[in-house]
């Protein structure tokens, strides 16, 4: 009884909590956080699964929100001891406008980091982006880089100006002095690109090679290398820094972290393959089928065709300029850092990342034996 009675029963909020990260940020947090009395979810849009984790000894509450509606974003924060801020819009497409992806990323996160201070909320971390600092629009190489590697990070491309904008605030606002005196306490996470259950870009591809006869066609070097990082360790890194910024607050305050794992550095196209290749489609040509000058006048005349069609239709489609040179620059990170400021080793091998991503991307399709 005196061992429960001096654990701390935390209330943690996470934001985007029913998207791609959010959902298994929540997962993991009911599996791995002991110390959980109360796990908010506030989203845009809730899913049916929310249901099921209504049954089991944290209380689960789901809060239908938007984070750029600040007074939403006060209720749901109020009381909390931590906020994990996922909540954000994905769109390097064109689906969204610029003014849409600013407000939700950039005044959605300032919401954020107003309620916490209105409220008293010691703790945030926020899910940012590599793409905070490239690939850049030049085509710099990025190789096994760290926190600290100097990069000339160029974007016009609103989602990664958001994102940097968005963390610069969050880094900037540890520190600053919370209702009841105590100070705020933030960091920001940039995984690289993220893959596993529920990954809707991945699903996008494997749709894409079925209507090619189960074909994709080579557009990128083999030779160009990223990093990806599965989901469930994207989720592990959260909750860990969300542990540990109270016993690491100085070290921890105001740091960014890249986010990966042990996934092999591998082109977009061929890592893909890692996955749909067991699902029945293959990579045609150990080279691009077409020559880097087309891919750019392609893209180029995608955007200006998205441009055009804006004000009639959504014309959104895979190759843009900005997809096109991020997808031709290698781009590879060290996680070195994450280690040694609080214990971050990957929860999920390679091996078990793969097998869980292949059997989802079955289980999707209705293909699974």
């Amino acid at each position: 009884m005196a061992e429960s009675a001096q654990a701390p029963k935390l209330v943690y909020l996470v934001t985007g909590g029913c998207g791609f990260l959010g959902e298994h940020v929540v997962r993991m947090l009911l599996e791995r956080e002991p110390r959980l009395h109360e796990l908010r979810i506030f989203d845009l849009h809730l899913s049916p699964w929310l249901e099921e984790l209504k049954t089991g000894p944290v209380q689960v509450t789901a809060i239908q929100g938007d984070v750029t509606q600040a007074h939403e974003v006060a209720a749901a924060v109020a009381g909390a001891h931590v906020v994990i801020h996922t909540a954000g819009l994905v769109d390097v497409f064109g689906r969204a406008s610029p003014d849409t992806i600013h407000e939700v990323n950039v005044q959605g996160t300032q919401n954020v980091i107003e309620a916490c201070v209105q409220a008293g909320t010691q703790f945030l971390v926020y899910t940012s982006s590599m793409e905070v600092v490239g690939p850049n629009i030049k085509g710099h190489p990025f190789y096994r880089g760290n926190e600290d590697t100097p990069y000339e990070a160029v974007h016009r491309h609103p989602y990664p100006c958001s994102k940097a904008l968005a963390e610069q605030l969050v880094l900037k606002a540890n520190g600053r002095k919370v209702r009841g005196g105590l100070h705020l306490v933030t960091c920001a996470l940039r995984p690289t690109g993220i893959y596993g259950e529920g990954h809707q870009i991945m699903r996008d591809f494997y749709h894409q090679g079925l209507r090619l006869g189960g074909r994709l066609f080579r557009a990128i070097p083999a030779s160009v290398e990223h990093g990806r990082v599965y989901v469930g360790n994207v989720a592990w890194m959260h909750v860990l820094v969300a542990r540990k910024l109270e016993q690491q607050a100085t070290l921890m305050g105001g740091q960014v972290y890249f986010c990966y794992d042990n996934s092999p550095y591998k082109s977009y196209e061929d890592f893909n393959m890692e996955f749909l290749g067991p699902c029945g489609l293959r990579l045609v040509g150990t080279r691009p089928l077409l020559p880097y000058w087309l891919l750019v006048f392609l893209a180029t005349l995608n955007a200006l065709l998205q441009w055009l069609l804006r004000p009639l239709l959504l014309y959104a489609p895979l190759l843009n300029p900005y997809t096109l040179a991020v997808a031709n620059t290698t781009f590879t990170v060290s996680t070195n850092k994450a280690q040694r400021h609080f214990g971050y080793e990957p929860l999920f091998s390679w091996e078990d990342s793969r097998t869980r991503t292949i059997l989802w991307v079955q289980a999707t399709e209705g293909l699974a034996q």
